[in-house]
């Protein structure tokens, strides 16, 4: 695996959606050796978003279209994903991220929210042609300071699928 491309649709800059999933992104480099490019925090371009052409916006497709593997984030807006993400997705037509793995991600305030990340944004990124073979992330937004615990916890249980649908070969015990 070579790329990792975080995609953070936080309308908020260096929000704490952002700072989990580049622990996300930063723990799955440290296990397949992949390198993590910049993130793409959309906060930072959401003026550019409704420009059609737009060079920029289209340079961030690009990277995301080309990258083996998506973290794509979000907090819970409405019991789903933010309209920042949405109109960045709108972008891509259906089946267009085709052979690239995402990782859904929403962080949460409440329980209740948990279930989101698996019926809204999950479908959007099959529907874009992406496979998501893990369960998202519902991060719980008190947690963020123990985010590298978490996030471990989950990838710990995660990452034999993971691994796998990356092509990644498990190292051979001696």
């Amino acid at each position: 695996m070579s790329n990792i491309v975080v995609l953070v649709g936080n309308p908020q800059p260096s929000s704490r959606t952002r700072l989990v999933a580049e622990e996300v992104a930063r723990r799955i480099a440290a296990r397949s050796g992949a390198r993590v490019s910049e993130t793409i925090d959309l906060a930072d371009v959401a003026p550019l978003l409704f420009r059609f052409p737009d060079d920029t916006v289209d340079e961030l497709r690009r990277r995301v279209a080309a990258a083996e593997l998506i973290v794509v984030a979000s907090p819970t807006y409405k019991a789903t994903y933010t309209g920042l993400l949405k109109a960045f997705l709108d972008r891509f037509a259906a089946g267009e991220l085709r052979g690239v793995t995402a990782i859904p991600l929403l962080t949460i305030g409440a329980p209740a929210h948990a279930l989101a990340v698996e019926h809204g944004l999950r479908p959007l990124l099959v529907e874009l042609g992406a496979s998501t073979p893990t369960r998202g992330i519902a991060f719980p937004a008190s947690e963020t300071d123990r985010r590298a615990e978490v996030v471990e916890a989950w990838l710990d249980t995660e990452w034999p699928v993971l691994e796998r649908a990356l092509g990644i070969d498990a190292p051979v015990a001696g």
